[in-house]
């Protein structure tokens, strides 16, 4: 069960353990964005958070501007001399008509006023300019690393997640997200990294659910502590993990 709760302000809070924490994506993906795009001067990374995704774009685009409505998340963003960072909302930003080749939304596509974001990108977006969105759910890291320490996190976080994460777990179907262009069809990518047990909980505390259900009161928070330290100590902090998700992807040229 999800309820609908505000988006935002669980990203603004430890937003520097939300940068050791969460992955980068595959260089693939970026290549194929470029190749999509119909220039490489300009593309907008939007709710950039920490600048996973603008790293990757600005091997490939001569200006990267990254921008994400909360201050203490783009403070955090990994410095390239061809991003700039910013903080602004998705649905209303300072960029000039008709700026960019591409628009990007990395894991954040289901937070937005979603009407009032088409209109920004058709507004700041070159004519046939790339959009594309994306996201995963779930990591696989294998049976007793879930059962042990994925698996009981969840149970206890399952009635706060928020209604808007739906939109991501069901691949950001076009009746889901609104998507006003024609779709253009995307390879399969995968996020796959090789971290440990506490790299994986120092992942799970991230989690917005987690932050919700932590914040409901001290018995909540330290029954999530608690099961996170039973799993470290049935697996061993420093345990090997190959973890491994897919992306949904949701891209179009603009219209």
């Amino acid at each position: 069960m999800v309820a609908a709760y505000p988006p935002f302000n669980t990203f603004a809070e430890a937003s520097g353990d939300y940068a050791q924490a969460r992955p980068l994506y595959p260089a693939a993906l970026f290549e194929w964005i470029a190749e999509q795009s119909p220039a490489r001067d300009r593309v907008w990374d939007c709710a950039t958070g920490n600048g996973q995704a603008a790293i990757g774009l600005a091997a490939h685009f001569a200006q990267v501007e990254a921008t994400d409505v909360a201050q203490e998340q783009v403070g955090q963003g990994k410095p390239r001399p061809n991003i700039r960072y910013s903080a602004q909302p998705a649905e209303r930003t300072e960029f000039a008509d008709g700026r960019f080749d591409a628009v990007t939304v990395a894991q954040a596509l289901h937070w937005f006023d979603l009407p009032a974001f088409w209109r920004e990108v058709r507004r700041v977006a070159r004519p046939g300019a790339l959009f594309c969105a994306w996201g995963y759910a779930w990591f696989r890291y294998g049976g007793e690393v879930e059962e042990a320490l994925v698996d009981p996190v969840k149970a206890l976080v399952a009635p706060y997640w928020a209604a808007n994460n739906r939109l991501l777990w069901d691949g950001y179907r076009d009746v889901d997200v609104l998507f006003p262009f024609p779709r253009i069809a995307a390879p399969f990518f995968e996020l796959e990294l090789d971290t440990t047990a506490s790299g994986i909980a120092g992942y799970v505390r991230t989690w917005s659910a987690f932050k919700r259900a932590a914040a409901s009161g001290p018995a909540a928070a330290a029954a999530l502590e608690e099961a996170l330290a039973q799993g470290l100590e049935r697996l061993g902090s420093d345990r090997p993990v190959r973890a491994v998700t897919p992306l949904a992807v949701a891209a179009g040229h603009v219209r």
